[in-house]
């Protein structure tokens, strides 16, 4: 059983009528998943009116509904006509050409080689343009918060909400008077998050309320220098998307900036981060273009649609049968394309009618067929390289993949003894957020002491499909801590939308992870292996 906590927006209800609420799940704040897919147009994946032509494909007889039989009925005539040597297995390359021509499309070249692309570096300084601390950015004119005109101000109902909920008391007793810098950089190094100024103001106040530290806030990376952080025990780093220590076109500057920030943690001090800082330093920087990539996540392919649309035949196969992904096979059987044809089917027929109508085929097909991290995600194994392997190594995992705002994850405690859990009792909880995963070349248990973690047991197949490039593992950390050389590090994947601060044990474990990067907390730090 899960537990399903109160936000702030109820709490603060609650201290006027409190017997008149009840307990309620954490996504109150959140908005709803939309009303319902609707069909493809144009983009990534399915779009340009593909729901139509695969209606028109499987429905042979012309009587206005598709079923299972001739689903698979083109299914295999895509299988024969791949498989023009007869050798029992194609490659999605041979596959996209009979499905091409089934939809009436020919290959197109696409930039770059297939799966190269994704967002993209988000390089730090933003081209030429002169890096003005604070300053706003064209473009993001949300009403407050972190992509407003004002960046570094919180949304004042935010505030209120997670002021709400603020824990009082620290689990440690500072040895000494602390104090933390608190850092993101904006304009940002890449996606600029809304709740960068949350984040920041939290930790603010966290040690305000608990009197655990004191707290300087800066938007600027030109404080990494090593005369400046000698006066701070941790660093607090809020979604510090991208190269965020890097000056363009400076690299001895960017390099000091590196090594003061490395030697301030090894040297007995401590960084937090919280969730896009985890989405730091594993693409090409300004001054070390060759460094780093990606790999593998991107959603091109220069087969044109048929390309796409068999990568999702073959994320389909993976999910079915995960013993071809955990071998990286990217050839598709008959077998196969016999799975995922009954998969799309089960899942356009729910109830088992043995048809489906135009209508509801045209909206059900969307999320079944349609290449995007809404629906199905990317096959093939992860292929990212970090672009600084001091701060890989030290924070623990780069991003990977996200689900969407507002995903349901149900969170599983894997260290229920320690001092940093201590106010989830040991019981799995549900929570809505943009929830992160990461590298198989960067996240390892080997590597970490893993806190907490999606449950995965718990993620539903449909879920489950969204996730490109999808780890053999199915290790999915979300908080974790670790000993570098003799510093320490505490990381929060959690955080993406403003909900998450205004739950009171997410605040409470965020204190705490503070706490153990300061040296008050003490904790075992040991990585855990054992999933």
């Amino acid at each position: 059983m899960s537990v399903q906590w109160k936000s702030a927006a109820q709490a603060l209800a609650c201290a006027s009528a409190a017997a008149a609420i009840a307990m309620a799940p954490i996504a109150m704040k959140a908005q709803a998943p939309g009303a319902g897919p609707q069909a493809p147009g144009g983009g990534r994946g399915g779009g340009g009116g593909i729901a139509a032509q695969l209606f028109t494909i499987f429905d042979a007889d012309k009587d206005g509904s598709v079923t299972a039989a001739e689903i698979k009925t083109a299914f295999d005539a895509w299988y024969d006509a791949a498989d023009t040597g007869k050798s029992g297995s194609i490659t999605q390359d041979q596959l996209s050409t009979p499905l091409n021509a089934a939809l009436g499309q020919p290959a197109a070249a696409a930039p770059g080689a297939p799966g190269a692309g994704g967002r993209g570096g988000g390089g730090a300084g933003r081209g030429a343009t002169e890096f003005v601390a604070g300053a706003p950015t064209p473009g993001l004119n949300d009403a407050c918060g972190g992509r407003s005109q004002q960046p570094t101000v919180a949304c004042p109902s935010d505030v209120e909400q997670m002021m709400a909920i603020l824990p009082t008391t620290a689990p440690a007793k500072p040895a000494k008077a602390r104090r933390i810098l608190i850092f993101s950089r904006i304009p940002s190094a890449g996606y600029q998050h809304s709740s960068i100024p949350l984040a920041a103001k939290a930790v603010e106040e966290l040690g305000k309320k608990t009197g655990a530290w004191t707290s300087d806030t800066s938007w600027d990376p030109a404080v990494f220098t090593a005369d400046n952080l000698k006066k701070y025990d941790a660093i607090f780093l809020s979604s510090t998307t991208g190269c965020f220590l890097d000056k363009a076109g400076d690299k001895a500057a960017t390099d000091a900036r590196r090594a003061a920030f490395v030697e301030f943690v090894r040297s007995g001090k401590g960084v937090a981060g919280i969730h896009a800082t985890g989405d730091s330093y594993h693409s090409p920087c300004p001054n070390d273009e060759s460094a780093g990539g990606r790999g593998g996540f991107g959603r091109g392919n220069a087969n044109g649609a048929g390309g796409t649309l068999a990568s999702v035949i073959l994320r389909w196969a993976w999910q079915l049968n995960d013993r071809k992904l955990q071998t990286n096979d990217l050839t598709l059987t008959k077998a196969d394309m016999d799975g995922v044809a009954a998969g799309w089917y089960k899942e356009l027929d729910p109830a088992g009618t043995g048809k489906v109508a135009q209508s509801a085929f045209m909206n059900g097909i969307v999320p079944v067929a349609t290449l995007d991290n809404k629906y199905v995600g990317t096959p093939g194994r992860d292929q990212g390289r970090g672009s600084w392997p001091e701060w890989d190594n030290m924070i623990g995992g780069w991003f990977k993949f996200h689900w969407l705002d507002p995903q349901h994850i149900v969170v599983k405690i894997d260290d229920k003894t320690s001092p940093l859990t201590k106010m989830f009792n040991g019981k799995d909880y549900d929570v809505y957020d943009e929830t992160y995963t990461f590298s198989i070349n960067s996240f390892s248990r080997e590597n970490v002491h893993v806190l907490t973690s999606i449950n995965y047991d718990k993620m539903s197949f449909v879920d489950r499909l969204k996730e490109s490039n999808p780890r053999p593992d199915h290790d999915f950390g979300l908080s974790w801590i670790r000993r570098d050389g003799q510093g320490r590090m505490f990381y929060m994947a959690l955080g993406h939308d403003e909900r998450i601060y205004a739950l009171e044990p997410m605040m409470e474990h965020l204190l705490a992870g503070v706490q153990y990067a300061l040296g008050d907390l003490k904790a075992d730090d040991t990585p855990n292996t054992k999933k």
